[in-house]
């Protein structure tokens, strides 16, 4: 008798499990996977070369091998004491990308590691070309970078 009782429950629960897993693959249909939590696909291209600009591969490996644009990436979407940073990474991303076109008419990733350097030096020294950095202190956002990029290694 008690094996009765279970078919039931055996039945219901695998037509609830069958529901639950097609309902999950159809919610996600559309959605475009994307392993950043905060970053674009670009943002984090961006922040990956600028890091490894920061601290590159030497004798011991760099920055990009350590994966500091991961680290960086989930300190802005998950800390609190992170988010004051967000709007100044997003600003001073497209002011990077205002820079390098200024200098050299390409996008920073695209640029080689010499032109890279460059466009950190201007941004360093606080004096960028760029309409975006009259309206964000260039300064702040490259030390917050500078920063974090140590973090994220260290």
């Amino acid at each position: 008798m008690p094996q009765e009782s279970n078919r039931p429950r055996r039945r219901r629960f695998l037509k609830t499990a069958a529901a639950a897993a097609a309902s999950g693959a159809l919610a996600s249909c559309g959605r475009a996977k994307s392993p950043w939590r905060f970053f674009t696909a670009e943002e984090a291209a961006a922040v990956e070369a600028i890091s490894e600009r920061l601290i590159p591969a030497d004798q011991d490996p760099g920055a990009a091998w350590a994966g500091v644009v991961r680290y960086i990436d989930l300190q802005l979407a998950t800390r609190f004491n992170f988010r004051p940073f967000r709007e100044l990474y997003r600003q001073g991303l497209r002011g990077v990308e205002q820079t390098s076109a200024a200098l050299f008419h390409a996008a920073f990733t695209q640029l080689t590691d010499e032109q890279q350097v460059a466009v950190l030096r201007a941004l360093e020294r606080g004096q960028p070309p760029g309409e975006i950095w009259k309206e964000i202190p260039v300064r702040q956002f490259f030390d917050a970078l500078l920063n974090h990029t140590m973090q994220g290694y260290y």
